[in-house]
């Protein structure tokens, strides 16, 4: 199994560094965070400056994963371009395009595939990390035109063996995908919280079940969820404007006729559509030939709602939800 080295030992990073260990590969990572280093450490893991953890990947043909917030990308980047500009290479980056872009800019002989986890906590820190973090996630692992089937692979294979299942997409559409299931909920948090709030402590004391899970990531660090968000501007600018058309719309029927059976059906109908892929129910399962012209058929997979359940070989099982 090819070793792993994780640079930035944050909640996911530090994740992907107890799942990656977990798996039987071996593993070390390295951060800019004294308390994430101490915490890493004292849980056995073993914690490098980021030169020598590099050097390391050199020497042993590691995987290097990328888990630092999009601003700090960059000077992460410059390292990996000094130290080892030919490395195995992927990120959990929660947006796509951008880190693409730097990544052919900054290391373009690297053999890189984008990853992002979909998974977390409002927490952060390696003390939050979790080897099941997981578990049944969707990880979303890139295909562009520079992306080679041995670098999808190895992204693809690290994400299987973390125990999620692998959804192969185009770095574009996963950037306005997120914007709508993960960001703008981000803001819609932040929002719902505050009109909370607002209420007074009568509101807030009488908050139960769907204030609680409606406002649950709005306990995140701010600023992680600004790099994160900031960073995906022109698609969550347009999640923004479909949200505000249809809470204009909701908010002219129940002014005028009090009637909001078009909204809440709407809602309740995705939701389903939303359960059923969780569970499965109604998927083919059917396998590709990992070839370089597979790619293509990979991505057009993910884009139906697909994803990669396990590679043996030079084979990956796949499973697409029926039209």
């Amino acid at each position: 199994m090819r070793a792993v080295c994780v640079i930035g030992l944050g909640l996911i990073g530090g994740s992907v560094l107890r799942a990656a260990s977990g798996a039987g590969r071996p593993a070390w990572g390295a951060t800019a965070s004294e308390a994430d280093a101490a915490a890493a450490r004292d849980d056995g893991f073993e914690v490098l400056e980021t030169d020598a953890a590099l050097r390391r990947a050199k020497q042993e043909d590691a995987l290097v994963v990328v888990a630092v917030p999009l601003t700090a990308l960059r000077e992460v980047l410059r390292a990996i371009a000094e130290i080892h500009p030919g490395a195995w290479l992927t990120d959990v980056v929660s947006v796509k395009d951008p880190v693409d872009f730097e990544v052919r800019k900054l290391v373009p002989n690297a053999r890189y595939a984008g990853g992002h986890p979909m998974a977390g906590t409002s927490a952060s820190g390696f003390a939050a990390s979790s080897a099941e973090l997981f578990q049944g996630a969707a990880w979303a692992v890139t295909i562009e035109e520079a992306t080679t089937i041995d670098a999808w692979r190895e992204a693809a294979a690290l994400a299987l063996d973390c125990g999620a299942h692998v959804v192969p997409t185009g770095a574009a559409a996963h950037d306005d995908s997120v914007a709508r299931i993960s960001h703008l909920p981000h803001l819609f948090a932040a929002i719902l919280a505050t009109v909370g709030a607002d209420g007074g402590p009568l509101a807030l004391s009488l908050a139960a079940g769907s204030f609680r899970d409606g406002t649950r990531v709005a306990g995140s660090n701010p600023e992680l969820v600004r790099a994160m968000t900031e960073g995906n501007k022109a698609a969550l600018l347009d999640a923004v404007d479909d949200a505000l058309g249809r809470l204009g719309a909701t908010r002219g029927s129940l002014a005028s006729t009090g009637g909001l059976k078009s909204t809440l059906d709407s809602g309740h109908e995705a939701r389903k559509r939303l359960d059923a892929l969780a569970t499965g129910e109604g998927t083919t399962t059917s396998t590709v030939r990992l070839r370089p012209e597979a790619l293509a058929r990979l991505r057009d997979l993910g884009e139906l709602g697909g994803r990669v359940t396990a590679i043996d070989d030079d084979q990956a099982t796949t499973q697409v939800p029926v039209a």
